[in-house]
């Protein structure tokens, strides 16, 4: 979501940031082509035909042995088209407007689905197995006993299952539902094209322009992001007006009590620990965002800020650039310095082509790590453009990866870790290059731009995510009421804009409509609240490593390990928290309120 200072149409990754690495698939297959790719295709379809000869109709009679054979071959199963599907998805958001790479991603797509949809049966009579039965099987059988994690959240879906039929029709039609609307959604939004002065940029170089020391080219920048948006808003209403109808229909249909509780127990967490990070979050609006940006405010010399001041560099900020080398140096050393195994896991990345860091036309906006499976490795995407937020990506990114190595022990079922606990190594990785910077800082200016970055990272983290996932709320409750024009939903992206940010801000013409490229209500709906979870969960166990616990490092990488094995709670209990506790998220809200306090300091 940033501007490249170099040319927008070069293709390779060498510019004047140095060498910036470009990603090797060949770890999961050497090309689309390629016999392995199609050996593996051709071993799933006939895998997932025996399955479900093997066993439908049968889980109820196996034994501890047979059943855990039936969850090893489901697992076996899960790697193989997870291996293809990252393939064919990594590989498409390198070049999303090159349609044969779209192409080969959907014919995957389809045919995995086709072959998996005899497997639907499974996660249903599993389901239906008696709680007592099952527990006198984990209880026989330790190995069996390794995977009651994961059919605790299987059984977790139990009062929400559909009959057989439908759950194989659903899994049928949804290559043409949802998974159809996300990749015209993305598809569009890498097609999007943005006259700034002149000058022809795409989504990402455009919204980098908000970031940049020339107050009008944020103004251009904001105006062009609008003409384009209010120009394709009916496309966009269109797609989120589908996807919430298409969601509210199969919620009713399993009679899901709320929008928000697939979410929620895909997440492992219960519906009144988020309605407490959320109440938490609202109430410290005026003590975070409002006094944040009337500082600011002052700062800049306004009186009114402008949405293009929001994410504005301050004055006293240097604005050059960093060099790849320097970033790299700059995330490997805080890495290392808190323990050297951090570092040793993350230097793979940078060695063996597993991230793909330069700006190219047509590769997806944003950054992400993608685990991929645990017999492979994860991928790390950036799109680096050199600037200081630019190094905490590199961090952030480099934190899932390194979360998600660790993580692969527990093997592919028990490995992926829930969206609220997926942000901790992210948001800790973060936390450990600030800390770094922030005790190298030289001058008092230095700090005070560093801290402030800090503070607008924090609560781009959570108070905007959680504004977010109020908007998701409202569309959703909304939508069900009846279809919502584009006026509607820019009525609802309003209604949380002024109340997050504070009086301080001013919203032009045009502004209503920058809910259009929020890529997670497409693609993971209430995905969001999972940032401000992450970021409220590392403040408070940074606060307890700062304390000075012996065992921190050790009960840390116990808990990256974990992978999703262990509840939340499970996982906080070593370090003496409790996210049940609502006071669990004033902690972690008190350290930004602290550095906001400094700030003030400063200032007298």
């Amino acid at each position: 979501m940033q501007r490249p200072v170099f040319d927008a149409n070069a293709s390779g990754g060498h510019n004047q940031f140095g060498d910036l690495p470009e990603w090797d698939l060949t770890d999961l297959y050497p090309a689309p082509d390629s016999p392995e790719l199609a050996k593996d295709m051709e071993w799933l379809e006939q895998a997932c035909a025996d399955f479900a000869n093997d066993y439908e109709g049968k889980l109820e009679s196996l034994d501890a042995a047979g059943l855990l054979k039936a969850v090893q071959r489901y697992e076996e199963i899960d790697v193989i088209a997870g291996r293809i599907m990252s393939y064919a998805g990594l590989r498409y958001y390198q070049i999303t407007t090159d349609a044969d790479r779209a192409k080969f991603m959907a014919d995957a797509q389809d045919k995995i689905t086709a072959f998996t949809t005899p497997l639907v049966f499974y996660s249903l009579e599993f389901n239906r197995l008696d709680d007592a039965h099952l527990a006198g099987l984990l209880a026989e059988n330790a190995d069996l006993a390794r995977y009651k994690p994961v059919f605790d959240r299987l059984r977790a879906m139990k009062p929400y299952q559909l009959s057989d039929e439908l759950e194989k029709f659903l899994h049928d039609q949804s290559t043409v539902g949802s998974a159809a609307w996300n990749r015209l959604f993305d598809e569009t939004m890498a097609g999007l094209l943005f006259e700034v002065d002149g000058e022809e940029l795409n989504l990402e170089a455009t919204l980098n322009l908000l970031t940049d020391k020339d107050r009008a080219k944020r103004e251009a920048a904001t105006h062009a992001l609008s003409k384009v948006f209010a120009a394709n808003v009916k496309l966009f209403a269109r797609v989120h007006n589908t996807l919430a109808k298409e969601k509210e229909i199969e919620d009713r249909w399993r009679k899901m009590p709320t929008p928000q509780t697939g979410r929620h127990l895909s997440n492992h967490v219960e519906a009144e620990v988020v309605e407490a990070l959320r109440n938490a979050v609202v109430a410290a609006y005026p003590r975070l965002s409002h006094r944040y940006y009337a500082l600011k405010a002052k700062w800049m010399g306004l009186d009114k800020m402008q949405t293009w001041d929001r994410n504005a560099p301050l004055p006293m900020e240097d604005d050059r650039l960093v060099s790849w080398d320097e970033a790299q140096d700059t995330v490997m050393t805080a890495y290392a310095d808190f323990a050297p195994e951090m570092a040793d896991l993350a230097e793979p990345f940078f060695t063996k082509g597993w991230i793909d860091a330069p700006v190219k036309p047509g590769k997806a906006p944003g950054a992400f790590a993608h685990p991929t499976v645990t017999t492979v490795h994860p991928y790390v995407m950036l799109n680096y453009l050199g600037k200081p937020r630019d190094v905490m990506t590199l961090a952030h990114e480099l934190g899932h990866g390194v979360h998600q190595v660790l993580a692969a022990g527990q093997g592919e079922l028990l490995s992926s870790t829930p969206l609220t606990l997926a942000e901790t190594a992210s948001v800790f990785g973060e936390m450990l290059t600030f800390r770094k910077l922030l005790d190298g800082a030289k001058t008092r200016e230095e700090r005070k731009v560093l801290l402030a970055g800090k503070v607008e990272d924090m609560i781009n983290t959570v108070v905007r995510q959680i504004a977010f996932y109020d908007f998701e709320c409202k569309l959703h409750a909304a939508r069900a009421q009846g279809e919502l024009t584009p006026e509607d939903i820019n009525a609802l992206w309003m209604s949380v804009q002024a109340e997050s940010l504070g009086p301080v801000f001013e919203f032009q013409d045009g502004y209503e409509t920058f809910w259009s490229y929020i890529p997670h209500f497409v693609h993971s709906p209430f995905y969001v609240y999972a940032y401000a979870f992450g970021d409220g969960l590392v403040n408070a166990l940074y606060a307890v490593y700062e304390e000075g616990d012996p065992d921190f490092k050790d009960k840390y990488f116990d808990m990256l390990k974990a992978g999703g094995s262990k509840h939340h709670k499970d996982l906080l209990a070593p370090f003496g928290l409790d996210a049940s506790d609502p006071a669990f998220w004033d902690k972690g809200l008190a350290m930004i309120e602290s550095f906001i306090d400094e700030l003030e300091a400063m200032e007298s």
